[in-house]
């Protein structure tokens, strides 16, 4: 798992413009609402990578690449977790949450279940 803090690029009176991703290839862009203490994921994928930028709440995201440790941190609004092949992964909602997940590779839309394999990551709170 990488994380990403994402800052505001440009400000003025009417508001501000955040770039999420950039020089990034994407195949799906999907918004997810989660409800607190809901789980999400606990899979990996062999050939896509996942980027999982959250909008609102909080979400404890938990990763292990292969059979290594478990790695946990604690997502907020801005904040972006990057899953490569390869990692197992998982969210827990801490509270009522909504995120955009950004994949490219093989999972989505029809082809969702062809590239994702199920692993036992994280259990709700």
């Amino acid at each position: 798992m990488r994380l990403m803090r994402t800052r505001v690029d440009f400000r003025d009176s009417r508001g501000a413009i955040r770039d999420i991703l950039d020089g990034v290839h994407v195949n799906a862009v999907t918004l997810v609402t989660s409800k607190r203490g809901s789980s999400r994921g606990n899979h990996f994928h062999k050939k896509t990578t996942q980027y999982l930028y959250v909008l609102d709440g909080r979400l404890r995201y938990v990763s292990r690449k292969g059979k290594g440790a478990l790695r946990s941190v604690i997502l907020r609004p801005g904040d972006i977790a990057v899953s490569p092949p390869g990692e197992a992964h998982a969210v827990v909602a801490l509270e009522d949450s909504s995120f955009i997940a950004i994949s490219w590779g093989p999972r989505h839309g029809k082809n969702y279940e062809a590239d994702t394999f199920r692993a036992a990551v994280a259990a709700a709170p």
